[in-house]
């Protein structure tokens, strides 16, 4: 049985540009630079075939949550944004109490040690009260530099970003201590000036958790975060694309400053993704979810989101009309190489994982391919 697959005739869209009519060999679990004689063929005529997706910043989905699920529930939310094309995922905790986080921690160091997630990023507790957002006020706490080591070690080498509110006492020291042990800083959640900003990058911050969201507006005299972010190469700005957290032009405006080499498209998704409407917790808080929309029972702040990158991915194309290769670049390279796995995933070249999706005409799912294993069956009727 041939072990080797091409998937031919499809719009390919490499670094390079879009190869129209262009081709994929899958070996094993690597895609290849050539065939034997006896591969497979895929004919993917009127089809996109285009890297596996890359979410940073995902807390759940199918009605599990990965800062208090079960394995199998972590599992079974990792699968559920698998059906829709992220191959990549970073598991994304949000405020509860230090040891039951340092407990997670721990969990979900052995789930990114056997490869089923990408690594941690802890959203909370370090974050503005004044910015909270869908995070609980009374267990917030100001960014100790000691504190933030015990989550890092908790998580034995796999924490791969931490939210801060970096103007807060400690938040400079501490964006230098992520910055030492190899951890993203970004900043998030935050009501920091422009000149704060503007500090917290000098001492090695790379990421803007959520743009827009959880920040002070940007202002003519005041630009407070925004302008600091979007104007510094050093920093990737993350973008929730559902039509909820940001107005279209929002989003141009970040591409238009930022280019798609230093945005990343993200999900910021909780259990509801893929899964529908109603109550769930978020932490220790509940969140009622209607028509798709996720806020808070009290309060009415939005609560994460119910997105999945399949969704984002469209309406960039479709609503946002953005060049599919930008489209992606922030939703599958930027973030990779962000994460130091560009080596290994987020476009399709020779000796990367056998991670894509395909993609019709209209830009809906129509096969997953996660190493080498269809995690969706090509559906090309």
């Amino acid at each position: 049985m041939a072990t080797s697959k091409v998937l031919a005739g499809a719009q390919v869209v490499l670094p390079t540009g879009i190869v129209d009519g262009g081709r994929v060999i899958v070996d094993g679990t690597r895609i290849a630079g050539s065939a034997p004689g006896d591969a497979d063929v895929l004919d993917l005529t009127g089809h996109w075939l285009v890297p596996g997706f890359v979410d940073i910043h995902n807390h759940g989905g199918g009605g599990a949550s990965f800062t208090s699920g079960t394995v199998d529930d972590i599992l079974k939310g990792v699968h559920t944004h698998r059906l829709h094309g992220t191959t990549t995922t970073v598991a994304t905790t949000v405020t509860v109490d230090m040891d039951a986080l340092a407990q997670r921690a721990g969990l979900l160091s052995e789930l990114a040690e056997q490869g089923d997630i990408a690594g941690i990023h802890f959203e909370g507790p370090f974050i503005s009260p004044c910015r909270k957002g869908a995070h609980s006020e009374e267990l917030l706490r100001d960014p100790d530099p000691a504190e933030v080591r015990k989550l890092i070690d908790a998580a034995r080498g796999q924490a791969k970003m931490v939210t801060l509110a970096t103007e807060l006492p400690g938040g400079v020291d501490s964006v230098r201590l992520l910055a030492e042990h190899g951890v993203i800083a970004a900043i998030g959640h935050t009501d920091a000036t422009y000149e704060q900003t503007v500090e917290a990058i000098e001492a090695g911050a790379t990421v803007a958790t959520h743009l827009y969201n959880a920040m002070p507006v940007l202002g003519h005299r005041t630009p407070g975060p925004i302008a600091a972010l979007l104007e510094d190469e050093r920093i990737t700005v993350e973008l929730i694309n559902d039509g909820t957290h940001l107005h279209p032009a929002s989003l141009q405006l970040a591409f238009h400053h930022a280019g798609a080499d230093r945005v990343a498209f993200i999900t910021d998704a909780m259990d509801a993704a893929g899964f529908g409407d109603g109550r769930y917790l978020l932490g220790p808080l509940e969140v009622e979810v209607s028509e798709g929309v996720a806020r808070l029972v009290e309060g009415g702040s939005i609560a994460g989101s119910t997105l999945t990158l399949d969704r984002a991915f469209k309406r960039a194309v479709t609503v946002d009309q953005l060049p599919v290769e930008d489209v992606v670049a922030a939703i599958s390279a930027t973030p990779a190489r962000l994460l130091g796995l560009y080596d290994r995933v987020g476009s399709l070249e020779p000796g990367k994982d056998a991670d894509l999706v395909i993609l019709d005409a209209d830009f809906a799912i129509k096969g997953v391919m996660r190493r080498g294993e269809w995690v969706v069956e090509p559906q090309l009727g």
